[in-house]
């Protein structure tokens, strides 16, 4: 199987959509032999910070020495970065090898998904990989999600939870937060973002106790912001002095969860040089500065507020050409309500995805917030368009949904 024939297999499973619950992925795993029973997990679940606060947990361990495998999903520009083991990804020939396997144990008896394919896939790779710890995040919601079939992990995680997937998790902060929440096992610690909204803390904490749980976040009085910039944060956590990479003060939040994560699993852990190293495509992201160029993948209402909060503290008074391409079941009417008003010129454009909300219907929208505004359905032209458009001291900000930034160029 060639790494071609393999993503054909994968993206063939499209039709069956998304299935949540554990049946289908078990009898998978249980015919590949149950990797996932031989590996050491930190689990993280969440609405908003999931790929980041992972990113800072696996960094932190790498820079202490263990072989840290990361399951993330969407990639943001290229397939092989859904599964990596010390920030490697997996080759396009292993990917293809685990591929062939999984293929091989399919019948007509069970149907996996998309995600189940490439989750087992994932769980071969970090076996074969002799990973000491793996980062595996969520892909959907927690309690029913492919992941939430691997034993008690070392760590449970939960980053910041808000409205989204509404449609699946629930309409309100309590039913999404009681899905996450399905990730925390019985006498597993759990580690939780600061800043959660009350009705999602209640419920996290009736969970852990439920489960004999322990759970540990951080006191936001014990943090203090010293320096932000797009360069670099400097922050300070129980008097202890931290250097991130990460642009925007809700990244310190995720920092700091990840310190909490890391605490619980009562290893001797160096933590400011993991941190320091910690990169992560598309959260607010330079890729490049003449012009200045920052992706972001804001595409549920927190994470585009977080956005907005960006943009205003580090670019006050400059010029904002805004990129925008939304997937049509997301709340994108609230993520032009935010951004439009921000921007000179509002571009609106597609992501690769068959999910995307047509670019004309975008840009009718923002024509309600902003005066100038133009629209492609193509993504590259999008940017070449704010290129053409923008001033020499203008900031291009190319936001939406992550499957809007692969294959572009700056």
């Amino acid at each position: 199987m060639t790494y071609q024939q393999a993503l054909d297999f994968i993206y063939s499973r499209q039709s069956l959509g998304t299935k949540l619950g554990l049946k289908n992925i078990n009898i998978l795993l249980e015919r590949l032999g149950s990797p996932h029973k031989k590996l050491k997990f930190i689990h993280v679940a969440g609405t908003n910070g999931k790929g980041s606060t992972s990113a800072f947990i696996a960094n932190v361990l790498m820079a202490n020495g263990f072989k840290t495998g990361m399951y993330i999903s969407p990639f943001v520009r290229c397939f092989t970065e859904r599964i990596q083991v010390n920030n490697v990804h997996i080759s396009k020939e292993e990917l293809a090898m685990y591929a062939k396997r999984v293929k091989s144990v399919i019948d007509d008896t069970f149907p996996p998904t998309v995600f189940e394919v490439i989750t087992a896939i994932g769980m071969l790779h970090f076996l074969h990989s002799d990973c000491d710890f793996v980062v595996l995040e969520v892909g959907l919601g927690g309690r029913l999600d492919a992941t939430n079939v691997i034993p008690a992990p070392k760590v449970s995680v939960i980053t910041s939870i808000s409205i989204d997937h509404t449609d699946l998790l629930g309409d309100t902060i309590e039913e999404i937060a009681f899905e996450k929440c399905g990730i925390i096992k019985e006498n597993c610690p759990v580690a939780a973002y600061p800043l959660n909204p009350p009705e999602a803390l209640k419920v996290i904490k009736q969970k852990v106790n439920s489960c004999n749980s322990h759970l540990k976040m951080a006191d936001i009085n014990d943090i203090k912001i010293h320096l932000t910039d797009i360069e670099k944060t400097v922050f300070s956590y129980k008097g202890e002095k931290y250097e991130i990479h990460m642009p925007g003060v809700h990244q310190v939040y995720n920092a700091v969860t990840a310190i909490c994560a890391l605490e619980l699993l009562g290893l001797d852990l160096k933590l400011k040089e993991g941190l320091a190293n910690t990169r992560f495509a598309g959260r607010f992201e330079v890729v490049s500065k003449k012009p200045l160029i920052i992706v972001d993948g804001a595409h549920n209402y927190s994470g585009v507020t977080a956005l907005k909060n960006s943009i205003l503290s580090y670019f006050p008074g400059r010029r904002i050409v805004l990129v925008m391409g939304m997937l049509k079941d997301k709340e994108y009417e609230k993520a032009v309500c935010e951004l439009a008003p921000l921007s000179s010129l509002f571009i609106a454009t597609q992501p690769d995805n068959p999910r995307s909300l047509d670019a004309k219907e975008l840009e009718s929208i923002a024509k309600g917030y902003t005066k100038h505004t133009m629209s492609t359905p193509n993504r590259q032209e999008a940017v070449n368009m704010a290129k053409e458009n923008a001033g020499d001291s203008d900031v291009i900000i190319i936001c939406g949904s992550l499957y809007l930034f692969g294959s572009l160029e700056w």
